[in-house]
């Protein structure tokens, strides 16, 4: 197939664009900023631009995106501009074409407050079943753009599937008292329980849900790795997730003391992928028991595609507080 792939600059597209052509498909790679993986230099908000890329395209996967570390550096129309105008341009036109297949990326994050439960309650076990509370203008236009999505598949017939993507980013921790507290890899490894997946699973993903949208039509899957964690766990999570966690995986106490880590007192939410794995046939590799034997037998616990991508940042400067500004 031939696959227009969008924010090849970024994390996930040229994650995307660096696995696609060994799967057999070409790739045309759209991002405003130039790159190796970027054979077209130009706005997903430019209409025009969009319908030239969408020329003998066979399907799309839309990674293009405004994040949530933008929301203290761009102006809510930004977002609005780029996550919501800019998918529908993309829908609009994917549709023009004839495009069999279209992937959009979004993000946990659009649960926004219903991640966080009211004081004394136990920790949320987030399926796709949860309403979505966005919090700030991230999670409204990614949420306003998954229904677009919605839309077309409902009123035009347009095959469309939804990947909400927990964290996966290789830079630090957005919040500072992670970072003050927690080893960098510490924490990266404490959120393989319950909220991160590698990218190299992230790929795996989008590659499943194109060869399965014509027969799904429309859904949402929640992309993370598989927790350990069941439902009967929720109460302890929120009160003790250390004793939650030797519960399940026991030999983690020995690896986090040879290490001098330490695991988060508590845990407020754990996505669930059962959905994605039911209905896309995934089979995410890389979970907190891989993360343990990889650190336990002194390899490193990322993928080889996670370390081929590397940092990127999401902002050219450094800000007083550290690499994210506070809104």
């Amino acid at each position: 197939m031939r696959v227009l792939v969008t924010g090849t600059a970024g994390h996930l597209g040229e994650a995307l664009a660096r696995t696609l052509p060994g799967a057999g498909h070409e790739v045309v790679g759209l991002d405003i900023l130039a790159s190796p993986f970027t054979s077209r230099v130009g706005s997903i908000v430019d209409r025009a631009e969009v319908r030239r890329c969408m020329e003998g395209v066979d399907a799309v996967l839309h990674a293009a995106t405004l994040h949530k570390p933008h929301v203290a550096t761009h102006a809510r129309q930004a977002f609005v501009d780029t996550n919501v105008t800019g998918t529908l341009n993309l829908l609009e036109e994917a549709l023009s074409a004839g495009v069999r297949a279209f992937v959009f990326t979004s993000t946990t994050s659009a649960f926004g407050a219903a991640l966080t439960p009211p004081a004394g309650a136990p920790a949320a076990w987030v399926t796709e079943d949860v309403a979505p509370v966005p919090r700030n203008i991230y999670g409204v236009t990614k949420t306003a753009a998954e229904d677009l999505c919605e839309l077309f598949h409902r009123s035009r017939g347009l095959a469309c599937l939804v990947l909400r993507t927990s964290r996966f980013f290789p830079e630090e921790d957005d919040s500072k008292a992670t970072r003050r507290a927690y080893d960098d890899g510490n924490a990266k490894a404490n959120e393989f329980l319950y909220r991160r997946v590698d990218i190299e699973d992230v790929v795996s993903a989008h590659l499943l849900a194109l060869e399965r949208a014509p027969s799904l039509g429309f859904g949402r899957y929640i992309i993370s790795a598989t927790t350990p964690f069941l439902p009967e766990d929720l109460r302890d999570l929120r009160d003790d997730a250390p004793l939650v966690v030797k519960r399940r995986v026991p030999e983690y106490e020995a690896e986090y003391a040879r290490r001098g880590w330490r695991m988060f007192p508590s845990v407020e939410r754990v996505y669930v992928n059962e959905r994605a794995r039911k209905d896309l046939g995934w089979r995410p590799r890389y979970d907190f028991r891989y993360v343990l034997g990889r650190l336990s037998a002194g390899e490193d616990p990322r993928s080889p595609l996670t370390r081929a991508v590397g940092s990127k940042g999401y902002h050219a400067r450094e800000f007083d507080e550290g690499p994210y500004p506070v809104e």
